[in-house]
């Protein structure tokens, strides 16, 4: 250390390096005179008698001022504070660094790293840790100069757009960690560089020159961007180079970075795309099937926009268009073979030729009918024979059918389906008023709700069958026009009404089960696989209850309508008309009764009168006849009133309501 003291002083100090050599001796002796005998005079011993002799005595005012210049000339330095110093040495393990102190401090080369091109002279700044170790060594530190002041700086040059160096020290998720100013800054991977960067390692480890873009006080993040620095020249160069191109040019560039959607070339500074339907005359999925990374390839300019510098290229328009080698013979009707290349709802695009394409619509696969998806039928990839149904060479469209490929089955419909015939075709659809069938492929049928069954009253179709089912049918009519069929499944028997005309007749009394309660009445499952229906007043029991669903009953018809196939039923009528059957009855037997038990009180009435008139003809007797024969009387018709009343109770009420 002291090797490294003495160059350092002599360096700091050229006062004393001019003043003459006893002088310095002299000087470098004072102190310890000073301390040893700072008062006394020197001992005889001790006295210089040469230097008295050739007359360079220094007195007190002279040491004094000597002292005065040496203590000026090093700087008063305090810990914990940042000072600026002069880089003095540099080794592989450290920094000699010069604060004007009386001693030399010495900084860990590590805490360099962002400054690979430190030199000897730079000035550096550095935090006094301590002026003296236990060795008497002062201890520097930069790091941590550089972190007590970096904020200030970073914010600094934020403010000013200062250009600042920064260490890569590592790659993160989404970018770098840069050491600024000895705080660890964020680089996103967007803000390395102009073009896309496809290995961030090759940067780590490099000091580069940064621009300070972002600073987030609160969470102390910073965000640096190296990008922002080349943007500047880009955009003079764009300009230079848009200003000078044209339509239909024709340049070399280098792919620069690929997409789903297009591929993006440079141009030599300035970046033009390729649309992915710019690619090729063929069908494209992914650019990567025609370019790769750092092709270098000849495109043509099909557009450019000056403001947003936005430059269109194209590749397919340096070849002929595939339309125009078409074989000029080709024609419609003619078959073509061709790759299934693209796939839709609607239809499906075959490629019969490269870069020539045709479309089979959903509606050209099949001579059926029914909505179905091109998927059905087609996949992309399938090898597939068609025929030419539309051909514009003009407008490069063509329009094919496979379906031609097949006999047109309604051709012979009359033939093969004939009205009456019976066949069995697929549940392919339900509406609410019928079944839709396929007999064949191309040959559909409805069968009307109406046609499903003799007997079942069917609200749904999806009551009777479902999709997917194979149901019997019989051809009722043919609409070739529309192409389609009418259908029945219920004619396939005979019609059942004739003969249940005889067995439900009026009056008479079937078994039944309630199957569905419903506001205005029930449907009731009669024998045969009949339904019939009661109004709710027919469903109320003997006890006065009202039937419930499932309830078995015996049930009386009160109407039958072949035509409309309709069988109205009651419960309630069968005890009613019981009811009244035995009230009949009981009123037939009543009134003999009644008349002979009159008969029986009327002939004691006369006997009495006959054998009292026998007894002569006094008064009071006369006036006793009278008084029986006149009860007898009353009596006899109070009888013969509740007889009525018993036999015909609404004719009694009619009467009772004459008299009152």
């Amino acid at each position: 250390m002291e090797e490294n003291q003495k160059p350092a002083a002599e360096e700091i100090n050229p006062t004393v390096e001019e003043t003459k050599a006893p002088v310095a001796e002299v000087i470098e002796e004072a102190p310890s005179k000073e301390v040893k005998e700072p008062v006394a005079a020197p001992a005889a011993e001790e006295f210089d008698w040469d230097a008295y002799e050739k007359g360079d005595i220094i007195t007190s005012d002279e040491k004094e001022k000597l002292k005065n210049i040496y203590d000026n000339t090093l700087n008063a330095i305090k810990d914990k504070e940042v000072v600026e110093g002069t880089v003095i040495s540099i080794n592989k393990r450290e920094v000699v660094v010069n604060v004007g102190y009386k001693s030399d401090g010495i900084v860990p080369m590590s805490e360099f790293r962002y400054n690979p091109d430190l030199k000897v002279g730079d000035k550096v700044e550095v935090y006094i840790e301590s002026q003296e170790d236990k060795k008497g060594q002062l201890i520097l530190s930069h790091k941590q100069a550089r972190a007590t002041r970096s904020w200030d700086r970073v914010n600094a040059a934020l403010e000013s757009q200062e250009i600042v160096k920064g260490f890569v020290k590592c790659r993160t998720k989404g970018g770098m960690i840069v050491d600024v100013f000895g705080i660890e800054a964020f680089l996103p991977g967007s803000q390395i560089d102009v073009k896309p960067i496809r290995d961030y390692d090759v940067f780590v480890n490099k000091t580069m020159e940064f621009k300070v873009i972002k600073i987030n006080h609160e969470f102390k993040n910073v965000v640096v961007s190296h990008k922002a620095l080349i943007e500047a020249e880009l955009e003079n160069q764009k300009r230079e180079i848009i200003s000078k191109l044209q339509k239909g040019q024709v340049l070399e560039g280098t792919v620069k970075n690929i997409t789903s959607y297009g591929v993006f070339i440079d141009l030599g500074g300035v970046d033009g795309l390729i649309h992915i339907t710019d690619l090729s005359w063929g069908r494209v999925t992914h650019p990567e099937e025609i370019v790769s990374l750092d092709q270098k390839l000849n495109v043509v300019i099909l557009d450019f926009d000056d403001e947003k510098k936005r430059i269109a290229l194209g590749l397919k328009q340096l070849s002929p268009h595939p339309w125009d080698a078409l074989d000029p013979d080709l024609k419609v009707g003619d078959k073509v073979k061709g790759k299934v290349v693209v796939m839709a709802d609607y239809g499906a695009f075959v490629e019969i030729a490269p870069g020539v394409e045709g479309l089979i619509h959903v509606s050209e696969m099949s001579w059926s009918q029914h909505l179905r998806s091109a998927q059905d039928f087609l996949k992309v990839g399938d090898e597939v024979e068609s025929v030419i149904l539309t051909l514009d060479r003009e407008e490069r469209k063509m329009s094919l059918g496979i379906k031609q490929l097949k006999a047109d089955p309604w051709e012979t419909i009359e033939e093969r389906y004939a009205v009456g015939s019976k066949h069995t075709a697929k549940v392919r659809n339900f509406t609410n008023f019928g079944v839709f069938v396929e007999i064949e492929e191309g040959v559909d049928g409805l069968i009307h709700i109406s046609d499903l069954s003799w007997t079942k009253k069917i609200k749904h179709p999806s009551e009777f069958t479902q999709i997917g089912a194979e149901i019997d049918v019989q051809v009722l009519e043919i609409d070739k026009a529309n192409r389609r069929l009418s259908l029945g499944h219920k004619q396939l028997e005979e019609n059942p009404w004739d003969v249940l005309e005889t067995m439900f007749t009026l009056d008479s009394i079937h078994e039944g089960v309630i199957v569905e309660m419903m506001d205005k009445g029930a449907v009731i499952s009669l024998p045969y696989g009949v339904e019939g229906f009661a109004t709710p007043k027919h469903l109320i029991k003997e006890d006065g209850s009202q039937a419930q669903v499932d309830e078995k009953l015996p049930f009386k018809v009160i109407e039958f309508n072949k035509d409309a196939k309709r069988i109205i039923v009651s419960h309630s009528r069968i005890h009613e008309d019981a009811k009244k059957a035995e009230a009949s009855a009981n009123a037939g037997e009543a009134a003999p009764k009644k008349a002979r038990k009159a008969k029986k009180e009327e002939a004691p009435v006369t006997a009495t009168t006959m054998e009292k008139t026998t007894l002569g003809d006094i008064q009071e007797l006369a006036d006793l006849k009278e008084q029986l024969v006149e009860a007898a009387a009353k009596k006899e018709a109070k009888k013969a009133k509740a007889a009525k009343a018993e036999a015909a109770p609404e004719k009694n009420a009619d009467e009772k309501s004459e008299e009152a």
